[in-house]
């Protein structure tokens, strides 16, 4: 006597309907990723990192370094980063999964640069040698901001869409098979030829047609 399974069996279609809406959740999750953590590693780096008193004379010299004057590698990794998010849906296949480990490393390298400009002093101690004109001079009271940990977290958003981009990248869509042409041409729409018009006959005759044939 037999038996009738009823375990249900994945239908093809329905699974690759959930690879597409997975792929596109991701996309958008990484595309969000990516946009935000660029716009808020290029804009922390811009803000005060450090902070210190010189002295000068017989008193103190207040001085602060941004981001940008401590390091400029997290304001270029974003750069980089954002570029090769964008560069993700014009190529395909092995260039897609370059230009996604691309992206992740310059999340990755943005962090590492960040936070080991946390605790960086040089920036400042070079500020105070250039306004007190001591090559000696250093600073004191030295105090850092938590601008270069948002910098940090800007930079691991990056990572993540990176990471996201070697993981789902293959499901999204690539911008060159949408809008590049093959190189075949066009078939032309045959112009009607109305045979009580001489004109429109010999027009046919001209193009090589058959004015007597029917469409």
């Amino acid at each position: 006597m037999g038996y009738v399974s009823a375990v249900p069996v994945p239908q093809p279609r329905a699974a690759a309907a959930s690879a597409a809406d997975s792929g596109r959740r991701s996309l958008a999750v990484a595309l969000l990723l990516g946009a935000v953590g660029a716009t808020v590693v290029l804009l922390s780096s811009g803000r005060t990192w450090a902070e210190g008193r010189a002295a000068v004379g017989g008193g103190t010299l207040p001085l602060n370094a941004a981001g940008s004057d401590v390091t400029g590698v997290p304001t270029a990794l974003a750069i980089v980063g954002l570029a090769a998010l964008v560069a993700v849906f014009a190529v395909r296949r092995a260039g897609r999964l370059l230009v996604a480990a691309l992206l992740a490393l310059s999340g990755a390298g943005a962090a590492l640069a960040s936070f080991l400009g946390a605790s960086d002093s040089a920036a400042l101690d070079e500020k105070a040698a250039r306004t007190t004109g001591d090559t000696a001079a250093t600073v004191d009271a030295l105090t850092h901001t938590a601008w270069p940990y948002v910098t940090v977290a800007g930079s691991l958003l990056i990572l993540l869409a990176g990471l996201l981009a070697l993981r789902y990248g293959k499901q999204w869509p690539a911008m060159s098979g949408r809008y590049e042409r093959d190189g075949t041409p066009r078939p032309r729409k045959a112009a009607v030829v109305d045979p009580d018009r001489p004109e429109d006959l010999w027009k046919a005759l001209d193009r090589g047609e058959d004015p007597t044939r029917e469409a």
